[in-house]
């Protein structure tokens, strides 16, 4: 009996004794868990702080590199405001040129340039005359009071405006009304551009 109650005491004791080590051991394992975490949640932080500062560098960049364009970009869009203002006007005065005064000043731009081709137009065998955006009969007309005898044939061009080449063996002049509105517009630019949009809008540019 006594024997039988040693056995039940050394049982309890060995139960107790492994119980407190289970005890331990899981209590050991949630430490762990725990300081993992908690080295697992900094590493997180560290790496969001990193993150955040990494992108709040990259939109800075990205900021001050927008804000630096903005003048440029400021200034393209008031260039190409007045280009557009400046074609308008081009046309506008195109559409209200007298017929007359655009054939005198046709007329004017080739007399101009058959100064230098004088000789070569004289001793020419084969004299042709190529018109755009001119009529048949403008044209005659227009080589008559030149007194000059040539062929006269109609072309296309990518002119916006009337054009007329003369061509001979050796040479080919060109006189055109797109000529003549760069000539003005290149000697006259900035004053027309004030005229069209204003002094106030070209001294913000």
């Amino acid at each position: 009996m006594e024997e039988l109650q040693s056995t039940e005491i050394l049982d309890r004791e060995i139960l107790e004794d492994a119980r407190k080590k289970a005890a331990r051991i899981l209590k050991q394992a949630d430490e762990a868990v725990k300081a993992q975490n908690t080295e697992w949640e900094k590493k997180i932080e560290d790496c969001i702080d990193d993150l955040n500062i990494k992108y709040a560098d990259q939109e800075k960049q990205e900021f001050d590199k927008v804000m630096s364009r903005l003048p440029i970009d400021k200034l393209r869009l008031k260039i190409e405001k007045m280009e557009s203002v400046l074609i308008a006007a081009e046309d506008n005065w195109y559409e209200n040129l007298d017929r007359g005064i655009l054939l005198k000043l046709l007329e004017k731009e080739i007399r101009e340039r058959l100064e230098f081709i004088n000789e070569q137009i004289e001793s020419s065998k084969r004299l042709k005359v190529y018109i755009f955006k001119l009529k048949q009969k403008e044209a005659e007309e227009l080589f008559k009071k030149l007194g000059i005898n040539c062929e006269i044939e109609e072309i296309h061009s990518t002119s916006r405006y009337p054009l007329i080449k003369i061509e001979t063996e050796n040479a080919l002049i060109t006189a055109s009304i797109q000529r003549i509105i760069d000539y003005f517009l290149h000697v006259k630019r900035t004053e027309l551009f004030e005229a069209l949009v204003g002094r106030g809008f070209m001294e913000n540019i």
